[in-house]
């Protein structure tokens, strides 16, 4: 006698559950973000009626006031140099270091893992003032030797500074994913003749270009939201202060004077950078998040 099995009686409830969640979720993002694009297009007057109110028209003048008058402009060159500087140093350094520890036995090579496991807990907020103590002594010491100091109010070192503070969450991230590429490629290029940097650059890094994508996104966002660093180390160079320390200042400069029309462009401008990148590497992201494990 054959037995027809039945689906639980919960899963419809269940699946109702998760549609409401994701939905309650969606609203909750997608809402703020888009009353911040309406806002930024709103003209002063119109913030004193009903705050959910369409705006009466275009008023693209918040945007020129904010590039121009606020500095919004200079303020976002400054933070595309220090996040192109950061991703560059940071691959530059993550991928050969990835790829040896997740590829190589040697000796130390467990205790290196270790140590970068540990540096995912680490907080960088609060090492914070640490490093700021050993640059600002770094700069007296210059100053002694050379006459000048050049650690602190630097764009350079402070992309350093990124790099260095990602490089733990980046090469846990990477040698997860070059340890479940196959040995097979790179033993067929040895045997043509391939050394290993050309083997690494040639045949694993296109294999694993899901997971760069990945972490460039992630670095990308963590880079250009990035804040407490930024004004800390910058706190004396006015002229080179990235988006979010310039964003905070416009915040509280037209807070006073109740121009919130120029308050919420440079919101505008501060996320459509990370919502254009987004959108155009979403595929390879989804790809990069769901292959690979950590081994060895």
């Amino acid at each position: 006698m054959n037995k027809t099995v039945k689906k639980g009686s919960g899963e419809p409830v269940f699946k109702a559950f998760i549609y409401v969640a994701l939905i309650t979720l969606a609203v909750l993002i997608i809402v703020p973000v888009a009353w911040v694009f309406l806002a930024s297009i709103k003209q002063n007057s119109e913030f004193y009626g009903n705050p959910w109110a369409l705006p009466a028209g275009f008023y693209w003048q918040n945007f020129v006031d904010a590039w121009n008058a606020a500095s919004m402009g200079s303020y976002m060159l400054n933070s595309v140099i220090v996040t192109a500087l950061s991703l560059a140093l940071l691959l530059v350094i993550a991928l050969p270091a990835a790829y040896c520890l997740s590829r190589f036995r040697f000796t130390g090579r467990k205790l290196l893992n270790v140590c970068f496991m540990a540096g995912l807990f680490i907080n960088v907020n609060y090492i914070v003032v640490p490093i700021f103590l050993m640059l600002k002594d770094g700069d007296v010491w210059l100053k002694q030797m050379v006459g000048s100091g050049f650690l602190l109010n630097n764009i350079f070192v402070l992309a350093v500074v990124y790099a260095s503070t990602a490089l733990p969450f980046t090469i846990y991230l990477l040698s997860g994913y070059f340890a479940t590429l196959p040995h097979d490629f790179e033993e067929a290029a040895y045997i043509d003749g391939a050394g290993y940097g050309s083997t690494m650059v040639r045949i694993i890094f296109p294999m694993a270009q899901p997971s760069i994508i990945t972490i460039i996104l992630f670095n990308f966002l963590s880079f250009w939201n990035e804040y407490i660093i930024s004004m800390t180390l910058m706190s004396s160079a006015t002229g080179q202060r990235t988006l979010p320390v310039g964003l905070l200042n416009l915040m509280q400069a037209q807070q006073s004077a109740a121009q919130y029309g120029v308050l919420y462009a440079g919101l505008v401008l501060v996320m459509l950078p990370t919502l254009i990148l987004y959108m155009c590497v979403q595929k390879k992201l989804t790809q990069g998040m769901t292959v690979g494990g950590l081994k060895g």
